[in-house]
């Protein structure tokens, strides 16, 4: 998965929040809040080989069981894609 650069992960107020720049800025105008995880999930998307490799990852990082970290990974993906703020790079994406 690829992130889109136009979003730029900042912190303001102790808040974790994606902001768009550039002509990004002209087509979303607003902020996304991430949580704990989400912010995790967004450090290392591009490192991610494919799906299931994220959610190892996830399971490393926290106390989760499979079912669920691959659930709430694969939501909150959804999410980024939707929102234009991340594009695959393969087919296991």
């Amino acid at each position: 998965m690829k992130r889109i650069k136009e979003y730029i992960k900042r912190n303001i107020a102790g808040e974790i929040v994606l902001v768009p720049a550039g002509q990004t800025a002209e087509d979303f105008n607003g902020m996304i809040t991430l949580t704990e995880s989400g912010e995790f999930i967004w450090d290392h998307i591009e490192e991610a080989r494919d799906f299931n490799h994220l959610v190892e990852l996830i399971l490393e990082e926290y106390e989760v069981d499979r079912p669920t970290a691959a659930q709430d990974a694969s939501a909150f993906l959804m999410q980024l894609l939707q929102a234009g703020m991340v594009k695959p790079t393969g087919l296991n994406w």
